[in-house]
């Protein structure tokens, strides 16, 4: 089964063009999916979070609390890699029990929607990488009207993450979500033939395939 990594960053599109591809009939594997997971009430991952950040993140209900764990790590990089050391080995299990799965079903192709792809160093493992893209300046305004944010705070989150720029000039396909929003599922529909077709690596010092 070829495997097919999808990427980009927080208030990209990423999600919305991985829904779409999904209704295409393109199996996707969901990282934050699989992240939330691994942290569920009474879960391993989730005792070793509690031990490491203080038992103030778990709410009275067991769950994680997300909102008061994000303000911790996205500040302070130290404590956003202790968080990485923890979850990032269970959804990685997590990942490959998921694409065993889908492999056995007989699949010839999965979509994997990974945030941290290249922070991870993921790309070397997959057939090709697709990013979704969008200029730094809408990208902002999108995730401070997406999640509430002050300025500052948006910015911090950005920078817990590499620059979308990075992330285009590494991929071999980019998805340019700069425009209107609805145009993005009409993205999708032009993307899926190449992907069904075995969409790969690009060559060296080739620009990559944008849509």
């Amino acid at each position: 089964m070829r495997v097919v990594g999808l990427t980009g960053g927080i208030a990209s599109g990423k999600s919305t063009l991985a829904a779409a591809l999904r209704a295409g009939g393109v199996p996707v594997v969901d990282a934050d999916a699989l992240a939330r997971q691994v942290v569920a009430p009474g879960s391993p991952s989730l005792a070793e979070i509690a031990a490491a950040f203080g038992a103030g993140v778990v709410r009275a209900d067991g769950a994680l609390d997300r909102a008061r764990l994000a303000a911790l790590v996205f500040r302070d990089p130290e404590a956003r890699h202790r968080l990485e050391a923890i979850t990032h080995p269970a959804v990685r299990a997590a990942t490959a029990a998921e694409l065993s799965r889908l492999a056995a079903a007989g699949h010839p192709l999965a979509l994997y929607d990974v945030p941290l792809l290249y922070e991870v160093g993921l790309e070397a493992t997959l057939d090709a990488v697709i990013v979704v893209w969008v200029p730094r300046a809408i990208q902002l305004e999108r995730l401070i009207q997406r999640d509430g944010l002050a300025l500052e705070e948006a910015e911090a989150r950005l920078a817990a993450q590499l620059p979308l720029d990075d992330k285009a000039a590494r991929a071999d396909v980019v998805v340019d979500n700069g425009g209107p929003r609805e145009a993005l599922p009409g993205k999708a529909a032009q993307l899926l033939p190449a992907l069904r077709a075995g969409l790969g690596r690009r060559l060296p010092n080739a620009p990559p395939v944008r849509y």
